[in-house]
């Protein structure tokens, strides 16, 4: 078929490193009905619950009483949602794991909550990708502050003031760009082409599209398409009109984005089966601990990837945390720590500012990333990946919201996993390992 052997020459000609074929650019759907069925969090700035800071760090050091946090975590979450699943590390050792009933509830088949099950991260998917894109930037020698226009696709087009926006701008959403809360490829092409305001730029504003646009750079600077790929052929008898171009770089974007992350990112943390699907025995999202409704699957997030879409336990989570933090197989230990200075993958703990991207706390620096996935009743998958003083590193998975948090993902989780934290600091320092 002429049409095959079209997409088959321009892919040998523009496409490395990954597989993707012309049938599967045949198949392929840009926007797929299950992703419009869904939202996801906004970040601190739309927040009602801010942090509140604690209390300054004194001359006497504070440290964390684990088993007291163990207690307070389990008695904050329990009984209030669905179901929950918690580790606390200290230098990638385990300190204690709480779970507490179901990943998926009686009617969905029992399934309990172990470190081991997988659910929709969502935005804590961000802290991979920055960790990707730190990575190829090293490894390309490219500065955080350069330009990302030379490395957007040549046939979109730019709009006003595009071209001073810069790496950092979209790691710590400080780009000026907007766009709807799910995004997917036309609506990040739409977003250039719309441009920034100059008084947006530099101004604290989280997007989903600031990290979603890292797949089609990451794919560039990679060299997994070439910048002026551009796919015309002529009309072809039987086949209507297709939007080709758009399909074949949102295609091999993805496929380029899952590709490097394993190989950047999961593969050097020893975690294997990471995935943008939502495999069968994947957690399923309730509204909260008595829903006995049939419990929600928010389906493959690969149209999402870069901001949302990736599917991790646990286990998995903190196996990456712990080797971006301190083993270097991802960064080295300081690169990995200015990556957090610089709010790259991480929330702002208090107030409307990319930075500092730290809560300071009596104990130390703690940094943050949340991640919320909901569909319009409000069943719900919520994370978070704490970076914690003394070497730590907490993780927690819900699957519903949490009783007493009304209305949208409010960040309300958040704050109660904090509290929990703040409240169990003390001058006594306990041996935890």
């Amino acid at each position: 078929m002429e049409l095959l052997r079209a997409l088959d020459q321009f892919l040998a000609q523009n496409v490395k490193g990954v597989s993707v074929d012309a049938q599967a650019v045949l198949a392929h759907v840009n926007r797929p009905p299950s992703f419009y069925s869904a939202f996801s969090d906004r970040g601190t700035g739309e927040s009602t619950v801010l942090f509140k800071p604690g209390p300054p760090p004194g001359l006497e050091p504070y440290y964390l009483d684990v088993s007291a946090f163990q207690v307070a975590l389990d008695n904050a979450l329990k009984d209030v949602v669905a179901g929950y699943v918690a580790q606390l590390r200290q230098s990638g050792q385990i300190l204690f794991t709480n779970a507490w009933q179901y990943a998926k509830r009686p009617q969905d088949g029992s399934e309990l909550w172990t470190p081991d099950v997988q659910m929709h991260v969502a935005s804590v998917s961000k802290l991979m990708t920055a960790m990707a894109m730190m990575v190829l930037l090293r490894d390309n020698d490219i500065s955080p502050d350069t330009q990302i226009i030379d490395y957007l696709p040549d046939y979109w087009v730019k709009g006003p003031n595009v071209e001073y926006v810069v790496f950092r701008n979209l790691f710590n959403h400080t780009s000026g760009l907007s766009a709807s809360d799910l995004v997917d490829f036309e609506i990040m092409k739409s977003a250039i082409a719309g441009g920034i305001n100059l008084d947006g730029l530099g101004q604290y504003n989280y997007q989903n599209l600031n990290y979603a646009l890292c797949r089609m750079l990451l794919a560039v600077i990679n060299g997994n398409i070439n910048k002026n790929a551009y796919f015309d052929p002529p009309p072809i008898p039987g086949f209507p009109p297709q939007p080709w171009n758009d399909i074949l770089w949102d295609l091999v974007t993805i496929a380029a984005y899952g590709s490097y992350l394993q190989a950047k990112v999961f593969q050097p943390s020893g975690v294997v089966g990471a995935t943008l699907d939502h495999p069968p025995a994947c957690a399923l999202a309730y509204r909260g601990p008595d829903d006995a409704e049939p419990g929600w699957n928010s389906e493959s997030l690969q149209e999402s990837c870069g901001c949302d879409g990736w599917h991790l336990s646990v286990n998995q989570l903190l196996d990456v945390m712990g080797e971006f933090r301190r083993d270097g197989g991802i960064l080295t230990a300081a690169a990995a720590q200015a990556m957090l200075d610089n709010g790259f993958g991480v929330d702002p703990l208090s107030g409307n500012s990319a930075l500092p991207a730290a809560l300071t706390t009596p104990a130390g620096n703690v940094y943050c990333k949340p991640g919320d996935w909901h569909d319009p009743s409000n069943q719900d998958e919520q994370s978070l990946a704490f970076f914690l003083p003394e070497d730590m590193e907490l993780v927690v998975l819900v699957n519903s919201m949490v009783d007493g948090q009304t209305g949208p993902p409010n960040n309300y989780f958040r704050q109660v996993v904090k509290l929990a934290y703040l409240d169990n600091l003390t001058t006594q320092r306990s041996i935890h390992l």
